[in-house]
C-alpha cells in the first residue's frame, strides 16, 4: 500500500478489494441489473455445459482461481464430477464459506481449499491417484481483465507451467462492446460499485491504521478506448493529507488513486495472447449477444 501510494500516479492492487466485506459487496455487484458479465457467463456456461465438460474431460483435478462464492463452479462440478477440486482465493472468509456450501452440495467431492494469491506461484495439494488424468484451471469472471496485457501474458505463462503439458484452462474474457454498456456496468445507479471501491480505503483504516475519510473521496470509472479497458479510480475531493502509521501522503483536489483496470478483448486478440503464452485456444464459447466469451485453452 505504501509503495503504491508513493508513486506519481497513486495506485493500489485490486486483489486487496477482497476482504470479507469486499467479497460480499462484489457478490452484490454480480446481481446488479447493469453488471452483465456474471449473467452472460452463467448463460453461456449453462447453454454449453455438455460441450465444456467434454473439453475438460473426466478424472481431472479442477483448480479454480479466485473462487469467491463458487456460483459458476457448481455447474461445472455437477457436469465434470472431477477427481479433485481445489478452490483458490485470497479471502479466507469467502473461501471457507464457499467450501462449506460445496461440501454440503457435493458430499462425494474431494475438496482442498487454498488461501493464497493466484498471481504468485502456488503450492497446490498433490493427489497420487491413477484416475487423475490432468489439471484444468478454471478462471471465470473476466478477472484476467484486471491485468495489463503484459501481466496477463506472464500470468498465462505461469499457469501453463502449473497445469503441465497435458493441462488445460477455462478462462472467462469480457469482450469489447459499446462503451455505454461498459460505463453503466461500472457506475451502477445503486452505488454498490462505489462502495466496493471505497471499501479498499476502509480496509486500510481497519487493518493498517490509516485515517482516510471516505466522504472526501469519490468513485470514478471510465472506459479508456485507447487502451481498451475500464479504469477505476478513487478521486480526492479536496486538498488533503492522509496517514498510514508514520507515512504521510498528500492529495491535490482531483488527484486519484488508480485501483483497477478491466481490459476488454476481441476473440482474436485474446487468442493471440494465449498462443504467445503457450496455450492453444481449442474452443471459444460466447453468449448470444457476444458480450462475453469462455475460452477452452490447451497447453501446447
Amino acid at each position: 500500500m505504501i509503495a503504491g501510494l508513493s508513486q506519481p500516479q497513486k495506485t493500489l492492487p485490486p486483489k486487496y478489494f477482497y476482504d470479507a466485506q469486499g467479497s460480499l459487496l462484489f457478490e452484490a455487484i454480480c446481481r446488479l441489473r447493469e453488471y452483465y458479465p456474471t449473467r452472460c457467463e452463467l448463460a453461456l456456461t449453462r447453454r454449453h455445459l455438455g460441450d465444456i465438460a467434454r473439453f475438460a474431460g473426466r478424472g481431472i483435478e479442477l483448480i479454480e482461481y479466485g473462487s469467491g462464492a463458487s456460483v459458476k463452479s457448481r455447474l461445472l462440478l455437477g457436469a465434470l464430477r472431477p477427481a479433485a477440486y481445489v478452490p483458490v482465493d485470497i479471502s479466507e472468509a469467502a473461501l471457507q464459506g464457499a467450501a462449506r456450501r460445496l461440501a454440503r452440495a457435493f458430499p462425494w467431492l474431494e475438496l482442498h481449499g487454498v488461501v493464497g494469491d493466484f498471481m504468485q506461484p502456488l503450492t497446490l495439494p498433490l493427489y497420487r491417484t491413477r484416475s487423475l488424468r490432468r489439471r484444468v484451471v478454471y478462471f471465470p469472471g473476466s478477472t484476467i481483465g484486471n491485468l495489463t496485457p503484459e501481466e496477463a501474458h506472464a500470468f498465462l505463462r505461469m499457469t501453463r507451467g502449473q497445469v503441465g503439458m497435458r493441462g488445460a484452462m477455462l478462462v472467462g474474457v469480457d469482450l469489447k462492446k459499446d462503451a455505454n454498456v461498459l460505463h453503466a456496468a461500472y457506475n451502477d445507479a445503486q452505488g454498490v460499485t462505489a462502495a466496493f471501491n471505497l471499501n479498499l480505503l476502509a480496509r486500510i483504516n481497519r487493518e493498517l491504521g490509516g485515517d482516510f475519510e471516505l466522504r472526501r473521496f469519490s468513485h470514478y470509472a471510465f472506459y479508456n478506448a485507447a487502451l481498451g479497458r475500464i479504469e477505476m479510480h478513487l478521486v480526492s475531493l479536496a486538498r488533503q493529507t492522509v496517514a498510514i502509521g508514520p507515512h504521510r501522503f498528500g492529495f491535490d483536489t482531483g488527484e486519484s488513486i488508480h485501483t483497477e483496470n478491466s481490459c476488454k478483448y476481441s476473440v482474436e486478440e485474446f487468442r493471440a495472447l494465449a498462443l504467445a503464452a503457450g496455450f492453444r485456444a481449442e474452443r471459444v464459447w460466447q453468449d448470444s449477444r457476444k458480450y462475453f466469451a469462455l475460452f477452452g485453452l490447451v497447453a501446447g
